[in-house]
């Protein structure tokens, strides 16, 4: 793993003060995103969130103080040092109680100002690289969400932090983003992984079949019941209930589930006896729930009992960045499926599938991916004409995939060229040309005794 480079977000009103510490600290070989006020700090934060915080106390609007209590509230584990003036001493000992990682006085001594900023480099460098750490093992063992785009880097640091939790979790974003996937990947990586996975599309059932799908119901409930039914609910019992648009479920329905979340028992039909249910619930829509409740569309209490995790999905369009790597996977399991070679994926096309709109964002992607294995489809590239420093540009994230996509495989195949190749249907001289190309030692990968021939 690289080592992560970590930023000082350095907030000072005084502007040749600013300048003499910046130039300080970039001799010494920090890198420093300075301002002059607390506010634009929070924000340069969201930005660089690998950053540790230097900050005067007395500022211009927010306060350094304010702004370490903002900090703690985005991330309690981003160091903040403060510097105060010589009356601020006592306010900065204060600040420590609470959190800060230290403070220093103006003037500020050179070598100890050094020696804070070290330490507290070293420690958000600790705390991120074992993030990273728990990140890549969980994702090993897991579903796996495509894309590194900062919302979807969020995302993930997001479900790393709530999936050992029991906290309910509402999913929102539009059609084809991927809830799903978010909700699998929270059960995947959490104590739950063990119980089972219960999908339940709310918008698939008549309203007449949906309470005995969730709750269950005896032998003689109704007519068409000849044998007890375990419900939705119950059979998540120590494990996850997903809930997808959640938007259509039935307001009579909305009332029991919400009893069901607030005793964490449930009745089935016919029957009187209370059952307990360990369950975490995730639901997702594709509505605004807040205002589908201040339309009465929706239960309020329901909505603000599952909002107390939100995890939001930007579409497609509003992570583009993200689309040529997502091609690229739908097109290996593509070619897996339809047992056909990976077809030449060509710098034009990556530019024009991101001047698309993708109105069923991911879902239409892998869908069109799919036609470009099997042929299907041929856009006309002469209106994405490319210069040639693009074109090496967009050749380079291609290959870094290509790459990418080959060690994979040889680490499913244990090193093994010929099984590797058959995986990914190409003839051994082809793949061997590509572990030139990219320098890729299948010896690395090797679980067994392999000939060194292979």
């Amino acid at each position: 793993m690289d080592q992560i480079e970590i930023s000082i977000i350095y907030i000072e009103d005084d502007k040749s003060v600013q300048f003499a510490y910046r130039q300080s600290m970039e001799l010494a070989g920090y890198k420093v995103i300075a301002t002059d006020n607390a506010e634009e700090g929070l924000k340069r934060l969201k930005l660089h969130p690998a950053s540790i915080i230097l900050t005067d106390v007395r500022l211009p609007g927010m306060s350094g103080i304010e702004l370490m209590r903002k900090v703690q509230q985005i991330d309690s584990q981003i160091p903040v040092i403060l510097i105060t003036g010589h009356g601020d001493v006592e306010m900065a000992v204060g600040a420590i109680k609470e959190g800060a990682y230290n403070f220093i006085e103006k003037p500020c001594n050179t070598q100890r100002l050094m020696e804070l900023l070290d330490g507290a480099i070293g420690q958000r460098r600790l705390v991120l690289e074992h993030k990273q750490l728990k990140l890549e093992e969980k994702t090993k063992s897991g579903p796996v969400m495509i894309g590194h785009s900062k919302p979807m880097q969020r995302i993930r640091e997001m479900i790393l932090n709530i999936a050992d939790t029991n906290v309910d979790v509402l999913i929102e974003g539009e059609t084809g983003t991927g809830k799903e996937v978010v909700a699998n990947m929270i059960h995947a990586w959490s104590g739950r992984r063990k119980g089972h996975f219960v999908p339940l599309n709310c918008a698939a059932f008549p309203d007449t079949l949906f309470e005995s799908e969730m709750f269950g119901h005896e032998a003689g409930t109704f007519t068409g019941a000849t044998r007890k039914r375990i419900g939705k609910i119950e059979h998540a019992h120590q494990g996850t209930l997903f809930l997808d648009e959640i938007e259509s479920m039935p307001l009579d329905i909305q009332a029991k589930f919400l009893r069901v979340l607030q005793e964490r028992s449930v009745e089935r039909l016919g029957e009187n006896k209370i059952i307990p249910v360990d369950c975490r619930v995730v639901a997702a829509t594709k509505e605004d729930l807040l205002e589908m409740s201040k339309r009465k569309e929706f239960r309020s209490d329901l909505y603000y009992r599952l909002n107390v995790v939100t995890i939001n999905i930007p579409p497609l369009r509003e992570r583009r960045e993200d689309i040529p790597e997502l091609f690229y996977h739908f097109a290996f399991q593509a070619t897996q499926h339809y047992q056909r070679p990976m077809p030449e994926l060509k710098p034009e096309l990556i530019v024009w599938l991101q001047s698309q709109s993708w109105p069923g964002n991911v879902r239409e992607l892998k869908h069109v991916t799919e036609r470009y294995v099997l042929g299907l489809l041929t856009p006309d590239f002469e209106e994405y004409a490319l210069s040639e420093d693009n074109r090496m540009s967009l050749t380079e994230t291609l290959d870094s995939f290509e790459k990418r996509l080959i060690e994979e495989a040889l680490e499913r195949n244990g090193g093994h060229v010929s099984s590797t190749a058959e995986q990914l249907l190409l003839p051994r001289k082809t793949l061997y040309d590509k572990l030139n190309r990219h320098a890729i030692k299948p010896d690395i990968y090797r679980t067994g005794a392999q000939s060194s021939s292979d």
